[in-house]
């Protein structure tokens, strides 16, 4: 077994979101003490925006790939190497301006790859091509979003919800934490749910 965990809080010390992926690894690795756990710290190592020539490689068939191609495609033929071979993808990010933080958003543009990581097929539709990796996305936010209006300005976690499905990960569970800045009562709420949540993982 494999998890692969990818750290996207810009701080790196007292992150709320890191703290839980911590706590989510550790109970992981006592379930499957046997298991391979890859860290990708994409503040620490971040992870560069796509460019012309990665694009154009993306659309590029392999035999007609140049150098060139074959340069600006490598970090992302990694990063899909990685995600292939994870049986768990561990996630977790803080929501930054009701959305997605840019070092996330960076990671996704390199994985989310035509004919490698999803396809298109002949009546216009998309399918995933990620087969049998599970999804653990923990989230923290400062604001609460349980009420419809909140709820309505929350981009994170149905993006991520999308954009997971597109490739295959269709298994995805979401462990929010609230509040973080702003009520402390939901916050020690949410994180007592979270921990449950992640003390029944097998």
């Amino acid at each position: 077994m494999k998890l692969l965990r990818i750290d996207a809080s810009s701080r790196t010390e007292n992150s709320d979101s890191r703290k839980i992926a911590d706590q989510f690894q550790q109970k992981w690795l006592i379930a499957h003490p046997t298991g391979q756990v890859v860290i990708r710290d994409i503040i620490k190592r971040p992870i560069p925006h796509i460019s012309q020539k990665t694009i154009e490689g993306f659309y590029t068939s392999s035999e007609n790939l140049t150098s060139e191609l074959i340069e600006a495609t490598s970090l992302s033929d990694k990063l899909i190497s990685e995600l292939k071979s994870a049986d768990v993808l561990l996630i977790s990010t803080p929501m930054y301006n009701f959305g997605t933080p840019s070092s996330l958003k960076a990671w996704i543009d390199q994985i989310v790859r035509i004919n490698a990581t999803f396809g298109i097929n002949e009546n216009g539709g998309f399918y995933g091509k990620i087969e049998n990796t599970k999804a653990y996305i923990v989230t923290a936010s400062g604001a609460v979003y349980t009420s419809k209006e909140m709820k309505a300005l929350d981009f994170l976690q149905p993006y991520l919800q999308t954009v997971l499905g597109l490739i295959g990960i269709t298994e995805v569970s979401f462990l929010s934490l609230q509040g973080t800045t702003m009520d402390e009562k939901v916050f020690e709420n949410t994180k007592q749910i979270v921990s449950e949540v992640i003390n029944k993982i097998h």
